[in-house]
C-alpha cells in the first residue's frame, strides 16, 4: 500500500500588478496637458476616472505604473502617445437618436426647407456632426436626411463627421453596431436606420446608402480647421460640458463664421451659449438659427 503523497499548496501565477497610484502632481500635470492638446478641462473630482483610463495605457504600454507613465510623457519620445492619451480621456457616450427632437426638427422643418431653397440642379447641402463619437450622430442625420430627400439625384448632399478620437473613428466609418441597439429603437424611426446583412453574429451594419453620405476624419476643436464651409446646420452637441468658458467662446465663433445665414446649430441638451451671441437666435430647445 503506497503512502498518499503529500503536494505543497501553489499560489496562482499572477502577473506583475502595475502601481496605479495617482498623486496630485501628476494629476495636475496630466490635466495640463490635455488642456494643452485638447482644450479639454478635467475637473479635480474626475481624478478616480482618470486613473482608470491611465491604467490602461499603462497596461497597454507594460510599464509599471502611472508615475512611470506620467514621466514617460515627459520626454521627447512621448509625442507619438500624446494622440493615444486623448483617445483615453475623451468620452464617448451617445446613441441613435439621441435627444430626439433635434432630428424630428432635421427633418420636419430643416430639410423640407432647405430642398425648397436647393430645388435647383446639383444643389448643394452640407451639415457637420462636430464631435461624432462612434458615428451614431451622424447616422442618424443620415437617416433622417435621406428620409426626406428620398430617391433624388439632383443634390449635392453631404455629411461631415470629425473627432479627435482616432480610435472612435475606425468604429464609426465602419458602421457595425450591437442588433440589440437597433431593436430598441421607437418603431417611428428604426425603419429609416436602413441595415444590410453580411455583419457578424448579434450585429448589424449601417447600409452603403447612408454610410457614403458621410465623410469620416479627425479634428481636434481647439486647432486649425481645414474645411471652409459653409454649412447649413452644425451639430456640437454635449462637447461644450468638456472646455471652458473661453475655449467655448472662441469655437463658439469659428462656428458662427462656417455657418450660413439661416443654418442651424443644435447643441446638448444640458448647454447652452457661453454668452448669448449677436448672430445667433434661440428657436428651440437648445437649437439656435443664424440670424445674419
Amino acid at each position: 500500500m503506497s503512502r498518499p503523497v503529500s503536494i505543497p499548496s501553489m499560489a496562482p501565477l499572477q502577473p506583475a500588478m502595475a502601481d496605479i497610484t495617482l498623486t496630485r502632481d501628476d494629476m495636475k500635470f496630466i490635466a495640463a496637458l490635455v488642456y494643452e492638446q485638447a482644450g479639454i478641462v478635467i475637473r479635480e473630482h474626475k481624478e478616480a476616472m482618470t486613473r482608470g483610463r491611465l491604467a490602461r495605457r499603462v497596461k497597454a504600454l507594460g510599464m509599471g505604473s502611472v508615475a512611470e507613465y506620467c514621466a514617460f510623457l515627459k520626454t521627447p519620445q512621448a509625442a507619438g502617445e500624446l494622440p493615444e492619451l486623448i483617445n483615453a480621456v475623451t468620452t464617448n457616450h451617445t446613441a441613435f437618436f439621441r435627444e430626439r427632437h433635434h432630428f424630428d426638427h432635421l427633418r420636419k422643418e430643416v430639410m423640407p426647407r432647405l430642398l425648397q431653397e436647393r430645388a435647383g440642379r446639383r444643389g448643394r447641402i452640407r451639415i457637420w456632426s462636430s464631435a461624432c463619437s462612434s458615428g451614431e450622430e451622424p447616422y442618424s442625420i443620415a437617416a433622417s436626411c435621406r428620409e426626406v430627400m428620398g430617391a433624388r439625384s439632383d443634390l449635392d448632399f453631404k455629411i461631415l463627421a470629425t473627432d479627435i478620437d482616432t480610435d472612435i473613428l475606425v468604429r464609426a466609418e465602419a458602421g457595425i453596431y450591437p442588433a440589440e441597439l437597433f431593436e430598441r429603437l421607437p418603431a417611428d424611426v428604426k425603419p429609416l436606420l436602413k441595415l444590410e446583412s453580411g455583419a457578424g453574429r448579434g450585429e448589424a451594419r449601417i447600409s452603403e446608402d447612408l454610410r457614403r453620405l458621410i465623410a469620416f476624419k479627425r479634428l481636434n476643436l481647439i486647432e486649425k480647421w481645414p474645411m471652409s464651409g459653409p454649412f447649413d446646420v452644425i451639430f456640437c452637441r454635449n462637447v461644450f460640458i468638456y472646455f471652458d468658458t473661453q475655449t467655448k467662446a472662441s469655437i463658439l465663433d469659428r462656428f458662427v463664421a462656417l455657418l450660413s445665414p439661416g443654418g442651424f446649430l443644435y447643441l446638448g441638451h444640458s448647454e447652452s451659449l457661453p454668452q448669448p451671441h449677436p448672430h445667433l437666435r434661440l428657436i428651440g430647445r437648445t437649437i439656435y438659427e443664424r440670424t445674419a
